[in-house]
């Protein structure tokens, strides 16, 4: 599964919640990003500069770590993808790697915020988590950039019936419900129990 939506929709704290309900690793290239720059990893020190421009980082390099991440034995089982893919190229990526592993999408969750509401939430997370990329300017920026590069891809994914919109505006339990639900219409339901990716 994919969760996608602009940067700050929630993406993050809801795909904690749905790795855990549905027992599969959450993979987040933007996480994984910031650990390379907080151990100022070579990655890490190319990634930084990258991002303090509030640009993302180029396909070549996200590619790889994602190919690396699913080879991992914790996603053969099925994974959440947040924050990739980004652009169509990486959808085309994307699909020859699932198909080469036998493997394709069942559903993109797609988080539906206000723009307003987002620079808000993101001002809010910088403050309490010192994040140096989370400046007004680079948050605007993000949002036009998200729209310019990555709204065609959402248009794909509901051309193969794969999408999935959900109000992504509220209390954290609620959109994690309406996720469920959404999920459960598709016939995608959460495992018994499951609080730990499959192994």
């Amino acid at each position: 599964m994919l969760i996608v939506g602009p940067p700050g929709a929630g993406k993050g704290t809801q795909a904690s919640r749905i790795t855990a309900a549905y027992g599969i690793p959450d993979i987040s290239t933007g996480d994984i990003f910031r650990a390379n720059i907080k151990n100022e990893t070579p990655l890490g020190k190319e990634v930084k500069a990258i991002v303090d421009a509030g640009d993302y980082v180029p396909d070549s390099l996200t590619n790889k770590l994602v190919t690396d991440r699913l080879a991992e034995d914790d996603a053969k089982n099925g994974f959440l993808l947040d924050g990739y893919p980004r652009t169509l190229d990486q959808v085309k990526y994307l699909d020859e790697l699932l198909a080469s592993q036998g493997q394709e999408l069942g559903a993109v969750i797609r988080l539906v915020a206000d723009q307003d509401e987002i620079v808000a939430r993101l001002t809010k997370r910088a403050q309490e988590q010192g994040r140096a990329d989370d400046s007004e300017e680079a948050i605007r920026h993000r949002q036009e950039v998200y729209v310019r590069e990555t709204s065609p891809l959402i248009d794909v994914y509901r051309e193969r019936g794969l999408l999935v919109e959900v109000d992504g505006l509220g209390g954290v339990d609620e959109v994690a419900a309406r996720i469920r639900s959404a999920l459960a219409d598709r016939g995608i339901r959460p495992l018994a129990g499951a609080d730990e990716p499959v192994a």
